[in-house]
Formats: structure tokens, sequence, C-alpha cells
């Protein structure tokens, strides 16, 4: 992997050189589609160094925005593409179609995932469908446990009784991921997940999470804050901060609760945020040393912290998005306005 394969200078004197809207379709997939070099190497972060990989994640975004500005800058000098043949006619009742677009969600995840890809964290998938022993127990939730019952979980008619479930968090991602590769790890999570919820303005039996894990020499709770410190100002602005408060989840200990400033009254107290200034976005801590212990790390070698939120959560709060089955609705006019 070479930094100097994302040659800016080239690909921006390329991209002013092109003439028609057909090359700029063969530039972007050349200069930053897959299999380019800005995808080999954002591929090839999770090979690095943990100390290389925020310097190449940041080369890699910052190449691929230039290079995303650019094209947009020479699509606008040319103007639309000539037609080759006549145009249709469709005044005879019939609806013309729009181009589509990435959901709201995904822009979301999408735009996380860059943001802790230029922390130097990977990116890491796991199936929907889950046993009892990823989703629950190697988490520190063993039989019985009351913390199960917060889950409402959704068990599946696989193998026996109550040991097949849809995954009620993307938790069970961080077992397989420390089951498989030895500590240093550090890695996001997102996917969709599932809980026997009551549907109402801000909770849905689907919906979809982000957590983060990192596992290594010497991690202590002021990395966990910086971290979530360093997320929230990259995609809230710096205006927004953060806070934690004293918590309990059965896979972390400490435990906190993670909160930002107030985005709508900028912390100066209103009706979204009860008049307290802050937000409750999602749970994080230093991982419970059963969890190591349930996969094969030594406690007193490594310690790590976890962290996790909604992934509607986010765009809720940015654009004031009311209530989580807005998100689901298909509602073609919501979809259109992101």
């Amino acid at each position: 992997m070479d930094l100097s394969d994302l040659d800016l200078d080239a690909a921006v004197a390329a991209i002013t050189a092109a003439t028609e809207a057909g090359e700029l379709a063969d530039l972007r997939k050349r200069l930053v589609g897959k299999g380019s070099p800005a995808f080999r190497t954002r591929e090839s972060i999770k090979t690095l160094d943990a100390a290389d990989r925020p310097v190449v994640g940041k080369a890699v975004t910052d190449f691929t925005k230039a290079v995303e500005a650019a094209l947009e800058v020479r699509a606008g000098e040319l103007g639309p593409a000539a037609p080759t043949e006549p145009p249709l006619d469709l005044t005879l009742g019939t609806h013309g179609r729009g181009r589509g677009h990435l959901h709201l969600v995904t822009q979301c995840q999408r735009e996380l995932e860059d943001v802790f890809v230029s922390l130097g964290y990977r990116v890491a998938e796991g199936p929907e469908v889950e046993d009892d022993w990823h989703n629950f127990e190697a988490l520190n939730f063993p039989p019985g446990h009351p913390a199960r019952a917060m889950q409402d979980t959704l068990y599946v008619d696989l193998g026996d009784p109550e040991q097949v479930l849809l995954r009620t968090h993307t938790s069970p991602v961080q077992i397989r991921l420390m089951e498989s590769q030895p500590p240093p790890i550090y890695a996001v999570m997102p996917g969709r997940t599932y809980r026997n919820e009551t549907v109402d303005a801000r909770h849905s039996a689907v919906f979809h999470q982000i957590e983060g894990l990192a596992v290594d020499r010497g991690l202590t709770f002021g990395d966990l804050a910086g971290t979530l410190e360093t997320f929230t100002s990259a995609y809230f602005g710096k205006k927004v901060t953060s806070r934690l408060l004293p918590s309990f989840f059965p896979f972390t200990e400490p435990s906190a609760e993670f909160a930002i400033t107030c985005v709508f009254c900028d912390a100066a107290g209103c009706r979204v945020c009860s008049q307290t200034g802050w937000i409750e976005l999602g749970g994080c801590g230093m991982v419970d040393p059963n969890v190591f212990l349930a996969v094969g790390i030594d406690p007193e070698e490594y310690t790590g912290f976890a962290f996790g939120f909604g992934l509607e959560r986010m765009p809720m709060l940015r654009y004031g998005v009311e209530p989580i089955k807005t998100f689901f609705d298909n509602d073609s006019r919501f979809l259109s306005r992101y």
C-alpha cells in the first residue's frame, strides 16, 4: 500500500480536462470507485499498524472528498449531457421519475464509518440471526439475568427453544471479532437490529445501531471519553460537546450514559432536552473482564472500551426528524428531501 497512488493533482488535472459527462463517470469509477487506488488503500487499512491507521484513513477520506468536489464542479461547467435521440413525450398522464439516492440512515452510517475509519478503526459486520451465546451469555448476560428482559427479544423457531434469535444489538459482532483475532482491535459495527418493541415516536421493532470496540494494552476510560468527544465534534460540529454519566450495562464496568449538548437550544434548555441542555445519545464503558474471559483474552494484559448508539437517533437530532417510523414509511416526499 502506497499513498503515492493517491495523486490528487493528477486526478484534478484529468477531471479538468474532461469534455463530456461520460468521461466524468469513467473518472469517478477509476479514481474512487470499487477497485480504484482509493478503494484498495481503504481496504488495506485494517492490515496496518494502529499508529499508521489514522494517517492513512484521513488521507483516503481527504482524497475522496476532493475528487468528488472536483467532479461536481466540472459537471456543473459542462452542463447536462446532450441527448442522443429525440426526447420521449411524457405529457399523456405518465409521471417522470426522479433519480434515486441513498436513504438518510445509510447516508448517516457511511458518514460515521468515514469518521471512525479516519481514527484508525475498521468496519466489521455479522449475522442478523444470532445464537444466545453471542447475543447474551458471552456479553455477561447469564440465563435468568434481569437485563435480558430489557432486550424484548424476538426468538426464531430454529434449534432448541429460545436459543436462536434476531439480534437485539450489534454487540454480538464484537464477540465474534474478539473470537476471530487477537488484540489490538479497533472496529465499529453498524447494522440492523430487532426488538419486540411497541412502536411509538422514538421506538421501533426494527432499527439500526453502530457500536465501537477498542481492545489494546493500556487503554483507559480517558481514551473512551476522548474518542467520543472527537466523534461528537466530527459529526455535529465543534459547538456540540459530550459528557458521561454513571450507568450500568452487563458487558461494561464501569459503564456510562453518553450525552451531548442539545443541538436545538445550544444547551440553553428547551422542550426537547427537558430544560437540561443535554440529550442522551447512547451507552459506553470499559469492557467487563468477564467478557474478555468468555472470548479467551487475558483481562490482566488487555483493557478495552465499547460504545454504541442508534443510527436513526443521529439524523433525528441533526434534522429534527420525528417520529422514528418516518424512516421506514417509504414516503417519497420525505426520502427526496435528504
